[in-house]
C-alpha cells in the first residue's frame, strides 16, 4: 500500500513538472513526458481514446491532475516576473533551454543518427532564423486577438504531442508569450476559450499523424524539433542588454548560468525518478 501510495505521488509530482515544462519557456512538457516514459501512453490514447481509455486513463490520471497544478500554478507567476524582470526572466529561460538540449539531442539520437537527420536539423533551423529575422526586419507587429489565441493553442498542445517543441519557443519571439501565459494566470476567458480550442483541434487532427512520424521517423523528426529549438532561442537572447551596463551584463550571465544549472538538475531528477512504462 505504501509503495502504491508512494507511486501515485511520484506521479502527480512528475505530472506537475511536465504541466511546467508544457508552460515554461525553455523545457518541453512533450520531453518531460519522453524522459519520464509516459509520452507513449498518452500518444497511444490520444491516437485511439475509445479503445485505449480502461487501459491508459487510470495510468494517466495522477499525472493528469500534477499537470494542471504545474500549469495553473506557474501561469500567473510568469506573468509577474516577465512584466516586472523581463530580460533577466528571459535569460532565465535560455539558461534552461541551453541546460535541456544536451538531453534532447540525446533522445534524438535514441534511434541513431543518419545524414537525413542533421540535413533536417539544419533545414529547421535555418528556416526558423528566415521567419523570425523576417518578422524583425519588415517590423511585423502582431496583436493578440481570438485567431492568435487558437495559434498558442496549437502551439501548447504541439509542445506535448512532439517531445522538444516548447511552445514557448515560437511565441516568444512573436511577442505572443507574455499576453497568452497573463491570460491564463488571470483565469481570461477571451484567452482560455480560444487558446483551449486550438490545442483541442490540435490534438484532434495531429495525433495520430505526429505519432506515425515519430515511429517511422523518429530521429529526423526529433532532429527538425532541435534545430527549431536552437534557433528560437538564439532569437530571444538580449543581446542588446548585454552591453548597456556592466552590471546588466552580470546579471544577465548570472540569470543564464542559474537556468542552465537549474535544467540540469530537474534532468538529474528526470532520470532518477522515471514514471514506469
Amino acid at each position: 500500500m505504501k509503495t502504491n501510495k508512494k507511486s501515485i505521488f511520484i506521479r502527480v509530482l512528475q505530472g506537475s513538472l511536465i504541466g511546467l515544462g508544457a508552460v515554461l519557456p525553455g523545457i518541453s512538457g512533450g520531453v518531460l513526458c519522453v524522459i519520464f516514459g509516459i509520452y507513449k501512453t498518452i500518444m497511444e490514447f490520444l491516437a485511439d481514446p475509445i479503445h485505449k481509455f480502461k487501459t491508459h486513463v487510470p495510468k494517466l490520471i495522477p499525472a493528469g491532475i500534477g499537470g494542471v497544478i504545474g500549469f495553473l500554478g506557474i501561469s500567473k507567476l510568469l506573468s509577474f516576473l516577465l512584466d516586472k524582470y523581463p530580460e533577466p526572466s528571459v535569460c532565465v529561460f535560455v539558461g534552461l533551454i541551453a541546460g535541456m538540449l544536451p538531453s534532447l539531442f540525446k533522445e534524438a539520437g535514441e534511434q541513431g543518427r543518419s545524414k537525413g537527420s542533421f540535413v533536417s536539423l539544419g533545414v529547421a533551423m535555418a528556416f526558423i532564423f528566415a521567419l523570425l529575422i523576417s518578422l524583425k526586419v519588415f517590423q511585423v507587429s502582431i496583436v493578440p486577438n481570438f485567431f492568435w489565441y487558437l495559434f498558442c493553442g496549437f502551439c501548447l498542445a504541439l509542445s506535448l504531442i512532439a517531445p522538444g517543441m516548447s511552445f514557448s519557443t515560437l511565441l516568444m519571439p512573436l511577442n505572443l508569450y507574455e499576453p497568452f501565459v497573463e491570460g491564463i494566470g488571470n483565469f481570461d476567458l477571451k484567452v482560455l476559450i480560444p487558446g483551449g480550442i486550438g490545442a483541442l483541434v490540435t490534438i484532434i487532427l495531429f495525433a495520430k499523424a505526429v505519432n506515425a512520424l515519430f515511429d517511422k521517423h523518429y530521429s529526423v523528426a526529433f532532429h527538425g524539433i532541435v534545430g527549431v529549438v536552437i534557433a528560437a532561442t538564439v532569437m530571444i537572447i538580449p543581446f542588446p542588454s548585454f552591453a548597456e551596463s556592466v552590471l546588466s551584463c552580470v546579471i544577465n550571465i548570472v540569470c543564464i548560468v542559474f537556468g542552465i544549472v537549474a535544467a540540469l538538475l530537474l534532468d538529474k531528477f528526470n532520470q532518477k525518478h522515471a514514471i514506469e512504462k
